[in-house]
């Protein structure tokens, strides 16, 4: 099964599919998708980012486009929902469902949330209106598709955050972590220390990490840190680049300080780790 539904114009692009056809499973290594991967069958294993997950019956991943997923040729009972910016992100500025909301707000983790009986069903539900819907041809059929996929991000978002340490603080305290991860996001490659990003939020370095401290967050730094290493693992493991070009990539004007920044965050150097990724 693939589905798909495309917006010339506004280059918007939303796509249901089973992965039961090779250009369904090509769709996991183009650029620019978010992807949301639900397991209806048996456990499969997966590979995010290079590290393989588990997802068990009824349980619900969330990527966003610099994650890069990997799935086995075997993978029956996998649905997936799969859309660019264009379709979704540029219509909606609600926060918490966004593109920017709290199942894509960053890169370092994909988010994954367990239904249960009652939720399982409300997906299923889901999923026959959106099949049906992808037979609608109208000049409304991708707003209909929108909504449901809104709906969709709603119910998931509500879940996440009934199992996230976050539940306990408010919506300004959430909305505060959200933004440092997404300023993490857009600037982790000139921009290395707490206070960077502190100036931008309007608060002192201090400040920011007692508060990540006191509700039981990663710390800021460790959070800068993660998204540097994952991007370097990332171009080791899918590009040519050399080490060096890496580094000044990532803002580092020393390759040497590149190295020892990798090597004491994964263990190896960036060398070692291209030879036995």
């Amino acid at each position: 099964m693939k589905l798909v539904y495309q917006n010339i114009k506004e280059n918007g692009s939303f796509i249901l599919t089973n992965f039961q056809c090779a250009p369904s499973l090509q769709l996991l290594s183009t650029s620019g998708y978010y992807k949301i991967i639900w397991c209806q069958g048996q456990p499969i294993d997966i590979t995010v980012d290079g590290y393989r997950v588990t997802l068990h019956k009824n349980q619900v991943l969330f990527a966003t486009p610099v994650n890069v997923i990997d799935i086995p040729a075997d993978n029956s009972g996998l649905i997936s929902f799969i859309f660019n910016k264009e379709f979704y992100c540029v219509y909606t500025n609600d926060s918490e469902v966004s593109c920017a909301g709290l199942l894509f707000y960053g890169a370092n983790h994909a988010p994954i949330i367990t239904l249960n009986e009652t939720e399982q069903k409300s997906f299923e539900s889901m999923l026959f209106l959106f099949q049906e819907e992808f037979n609608t041809q109208d000049n409304i059929q991708g707003e209909m598709l929108r909504t449901m996929l809104k709906r969709m991000l709603i119910k998931s978002t509500r879940l996440i955050k009934a199992t996230q340490p976050e539940k306990d603080m408010s919506t300004k305290q959430v909305d505060l972590v959200r933004k440092f991860n997404m300023l993490v996001e857009l600037h982790f490659k000139e921009k290395h220390q707490v206070s960077d990003y502190a100036d931008m939020l309007f608060k002192s370095p201090k400040t920011l990490s007692n508060f990540f401290k006191k509700h039981e967050v990663q710390s800021p730094l460790k959070t800068i840190n993660e998204r540097i290493a994952l991007e370097a693992k990332r171009l080791l493991r899918n590009s040519d680049k050399t080490a060096e070009e890496i580094a000044y990539e990532l803002g580092y004007n020393e390759p040497s300080h590149f190295s020892k920044f990798f090597k004491k965050q994964e263990g190896v150097s960036p060398l070692t780790y291209r030879k036995d990724a």
